[in-house]
């Protein structure tokens, strides 16, 4: 919007010359950083007192750690705070004729209403589980289906126009048309190692990375500053990510797919970034509020939406490593404790408990080590996810 303003004023008068620095991705991107960390400081403290005084509380699970029962009843679905802050940052310093900035946002908010409904649940209806594990499911399939048929059109060409004429090429083929390189799937630290996907491919490969990299982050945020920091931090190196791929010659130097547009994604990047370190401000522990699903499955599925955009879906597995560990704990957990009792008549674990960071607790470690540990695991593998931008 104020992208729009400034140029709508340099056009009234000379005056106003003073406004190209809006055209600055880097500026507009630190401004949304700015707007969104003030936006979340300030309105922080009123969220928390408004969510204590509806009594939405966290329910804390019959078979969570002892040492977490302390934490019930502390406000939840503080993940509002986090979506109020990217959105307002957004769309002030953004451009809005930008069609990626409008996908990314629709399915963070999207994906956040599917939280927020959970949440609502638990803390209303006083049912620690929220939503059925299917009912949730169906609707980030819908959504995350309806994103990547979005995506694969989107991402093949430049223009708004021309996508949809490229959609509309697709549908007249009998559903058979061929991608640019740009929908490839790229292979990190390699120079020309691609492959093509076509149509169903890109769809399937982007509703799994959407879909899985919102419970990923999800099943993270357990502890107190678990999972936002990383989120913080992934997000920020997609951001990077974003400004090079959108710049023809950065792109070309370091032999990325050039995707016009997706350099405004930056700003995007920018706002997750200042809204997560505002909400980290009172997520800190001990909690003052929980993100709840509403802020853990919005800020998953923009993460994995970002990833697709720029093409960077297995580097998002590399730097997002702590959320894919994460998810495969729980689902390595359950499926041998099924298996073992299917064939021995009693079930067994891998894991002292899952998610890992539980693991961890139970063998002793204190929540806020678990933490930062991970926080710096987390911060060695965006170093690595970063070097594959040189090392090709």
């Amino acid at each position: 919007m104020l992208l729009n303003l400034a140029d709508w004023l340099q056009g009234q008068s000379p005056h106003f010359g003073f406004l190209r620095v809006f055209q600055y991705l880097t500026f507009r991107a630190v401004m949304a950083a700015l707007t969104a960390l003030l936006i979340g400081l300030m309105a922080g403290p009123a969220v928390i007192r408004r969510l204590s005084a509806l009594k939405i509380g966290q329910p804390i699970r019959e078979y969570a750690m002892q040492t977490h029962l302390i934490k019930s009843g502390t406000p939840t679905m503080g993940g509002v705070l986090i979506l109020i802050a990217i959105a307002i940052s957004t769309l002030l310093w953004a451009d809005w004729s930008n069609r990626f900035v409008w996908i990314v946002l629709t399915v963070t908010l999207a994906f956040g209403a599917i939280g927020w409904v959970d949440d609502w649940r638990k803390v209303v209806a006083k049912d620690p589980e929220g939503m059925p594990s299917r009912e949730k499911y169906l609707w980030q399939s819908v959504i995350g289906l309806l994103a990547a048929l979005a995506l694969v059109f989107s991402v093949s060409e430049v223009s708004n126009a021309r996508v949809w004429e490229l959609f509309v090429t697709w549908v007249q083929s009998g559903f058979n048309v061929e991608l640019p390189a740009t929908a490839s799937l790229l292979v990190p630290f390699f120079k020309t190692v691609s492959y093509p996907l076509g149509v169903f491919g890109f769809v399937v490969l982007t509703y799994l990375v959407i879909v899985g990299s919102s419970n990923a982050v999800n099943l993270t945020d357990g502890l107190d500053g678990l999972a936002i920091m990383p989120v913080v931090m992934v997000g920020s190196a997609l951001g990077l990510f974003a400004y090079v791929t959108g710049h023809a010659n950065f792109s070309r130097y370091l032999l990325l797919p050039s995707i016009p547009g997706a350099g405004e994604l930056m700003i995007f990047c920018a706002a997750m970034a200042g809204s997560g370190l505002a909400f980290l401000w009172f997520n800190t522990h001990p909690a003052q509020v929980f993100m709840g699903d509403v802020g853990a499955l919005a800020l998953g599925a923009a993460l994995g939406t970002i990833a697709v955009i720029v093409r960077q879906e297995i580097v998002l597995a590399i730097m997002g490593g702590i959320f894919v560990v994460e998810a495969l704990s729980v689902m390595l957990q359950v499926s041998y404790f099924k298996y073992t009792k299917r064939r021995f008549g009693q079930g067994r674990r891998l894991l002292k408990m899952a998610p890992l960071h539980h693991h961890f607790e139970k063998k002793g470690w204190r929540e806020t080590q678990v933490v930062v540990r991970f926080w710096i695991i987390t911060m060695l593998l965006c170093l690595v996810g970063l070097s594959t931008l040189k090392l090709r």
